[in-house]
């Protein structure tokens, strides 16, 4: 195996950390009452169980890239998910307002937007170079348009998410762009044949999944209390 015991300690913690957010805002749903929270912890489940995935890959040495492949896929239906999972609660705060068809579609352009300025020369921008590429821009397009989404609803609803939270999602963001970062240099810059085989860096770019994942399960934890104490005013 390619990674070192602290580099699966990052690993696994990250995993973790998304199962406990998902149970957790489960709880806060049925604690405040609302069907729409706990089905958006339920829409978390894709990405826990796609990060199990890349830990199999990994267990494999990275030889098994179907693994990795099928964690992408199940990433995108996750993704999908939680857009709709997000649609849902906007649909509750906005049906005395206006239809949520609305917010949907420019929040959606609002993602391709964002995801057409990471584009580079000689490579496709709606497919790729490859299903797998074409996946994740598909993912990206989607997970970037529930972020939009993400904002408007801690707008229009702050009982569904604390500020952490939203912030926790977001700082997704920071991850994939310090491990493209990183992957660069230790491909084309420190000669490695992939990120994984510089434990180092390798490293440093899941603690910040890591990191993020922790803070949308505290900003629940926040959000828990905060509901608890209310209700025992």
């Amino acid at each position: 195996m390619l990674l070192s015991p602290l580099n699966w300690l990052v690993h696994i913690s990250s995993s973790l950390e998304w199962g406990v957010a998902l149970v957790m805002l489960y709880r806060y749903g049925r604690l405040i009452g609302r069907r729409d929270i706990r089905r958006f912890a339920l829409f978390m489940l894709p990405h826990w169980i796609g990060s199990w995935f890349v830990l199999f890959y990994h267990i494999t040495g990275d030889t098994i890239m179907r693994l990795l492949e099928l964690s992408e896929a199940i990433n995108l239906v996750g993704s999908i998910a939680l857009l709709y999972a997000t649609l849902k609660i906007l649909q509750g705060e906005e049906k005395r307002e206006a239809k949520p068809r609305t917010a949907f579609m420019g929040a959606l352009f609002g993602g391709v937007m964002l995801a057409a300025g990471v584009d580079e020369p000689g490579y496709s921008f709606l497919m790729g170079k490859s299903w797998f590429d074409a996946v994740l821009q598909v993912s990206s397009v989607v997970y970037l348009t529930f972020l939009v989404l993400l904002l408007r609803v801690r707008k229009k609803d702050p009982e569904a998410f604390s500020s952490l939270t939203v912030a926790g999602f977001w700082f997704v963001l920071v991850f994939i762009s310090v491990t493209v970062v990183c992957m660069y240099v230790a491909i084309h810059v420190l000669g490695y044949q992939s990120l994984s085989h510089n434990d180092f860096l390798h490293g440093f770019a899941e603690s910040l999944l890591s990191a993020s994942n922790l803070m949308i399960a505290l900003g629940i934890h926040k959000q828990h209390k905060l509901a608890e104490r209310q209700l025992r005013a």
